[in-house]
């Protein structure tokens, strides 16, 4: 067995995976939000706090699998500093004190694995990666080496999403409740720009259509508020806009490369209008979509834990005094 763990940004997570199966035998995390919500957003300094907190409970599900466990894995990149530092100290402790082997997991790598949770792994392909802090196009050859496609030049999806849901009075995370308010709404009702509009290049945006909904909130308030109405057509033309662009970007790729199959990975990949989307575009190409089960979008070791079983089997460990927490790292 493999031991994972996660604490790249808000969530701490463990994982148990069985290698010769890809069963996972455990899988437990602790959520953020409650703490963040406070403040609209992710604070790095109390992140670290949390996962100081919370990882060493959720090790504790994991010690009666210590005795089968060949390799403790953590991610180690990209992410925020001061979280992944948590999860690669206790994994560093862990490696001494069972005299076990370190496998270091991309964060991304990571997310490309949800697609195979308990499964074998299927390459090549290509994936659309949709979070709070990514918004890329990556490929996977034969041998799933990964490779950046395109990225976005400013926001991330889910970061937009949760700015709108926050100009919308929805709280910190809101991309969930955006999603569940554009249900109610009329997503033709306000004509948002389709960022990016006439540019052949291979590009995410979504600053300006964030600012656009800024705007859009500001003058439909009176006396400081907006109508239940007003607030669900908002988010819904919003919520059609975002995906139109993201679909054109990926429409696009799939034009010029010409894919087996794509996935849909990453947080705002739970997104249900974006998925049922994604599907229809991968029938258009008869191409094969692929998603990760709703419960392993987000952040989680389960995802961390396949990916290392892979790692495991080439052998690709690494000294402990010798990890680099990386915050940055684009996918060559």
């Amino acid at each position: 067995m493999i031991l994972a763990i996660e604490s790249s940004c808000d969530d701490s997570a463990v994982a148990i995976i069985e290698i010769a199966s890809y069963k996972i035998a455990l899988e437990a995390r602790e959520s953020q939000n409650d703490a963040h919500n406070a403040y609209g957003g992710v604070v790095p300094e109390l992140a670290a706090r949390l996962h100081a907190e919370n990882l060493p409970k959720l090790l504790e599900l994991a010690a009666p699998y210590f005795g089968r466990l060949k390799a403790i894995a953590v991610t180690n990149r990209p992410g925020l500093t001061v979280a992944l530092a948590g999860g690669v100290v206790m994994a560093q402790a862990l490696s001494l004190a069972l005299k076990l082997p370190i496998i270091c997991i991309h964060h991304i790598a990571g997310h490309l694995y949800s697609l195979f949770i308990e499964s074998e792994a299927r390459f090549p392909l290509s994936a659309l990666m949709v979070s709070g802090g990514h918004t890329l196009l990556i490929d996977a050859d034969k041998n799933g080496r990964l490779r950046q496609v395109a990225a976005s030049l400013d926001d991330a999806l889910g970061e937009a999403f949760d700015k709108c849901a926050k100009l919308l009075g929805l709280g910190y995370p809101g991309g969930a409740a955006l999603e569940k308010l554009a249900g109610q709404g009329d997503e033709n009702r306000f004509d948002f720009p389709i960022p990016l509009r006439g540019d052949d290049r291979l590009a995410f945006s979504y600053s300006g259509l964030k600012n656009s909904v800024r705007l859009a909130c500001e003058k439909a308030a009176t006396d400081g508020a907006i109508d239940e109405k007003t607030r669900a057509d908002i988010a819904a033309s919003f919520q059609k806009a975002a995906v139109a662009h993201l679909l054109r970007v990926t429409d696009r790729f799939v034009m010029r490369a010409r894919p087996q199959r794509l996935g849909l990975i990453g947080g705002v990949s739970a997104n249900e209008y974006l998925r049922s989307r994604f599907a229809s575009l991968c029938t258009r190409h008869g191409i094969e979509p692929l998603f990760a089960p709703l419960s392993f979008c987000g952040d989680n070791a389960a995802m961390i834990a396949r990916a290392a079983v892979v790692q495991f089997h080439a052998g690709a460990f690494a000294e402990p005094s010798e990890i680099k927490i990386v915050s940055r790292e684009r996918l060559e």
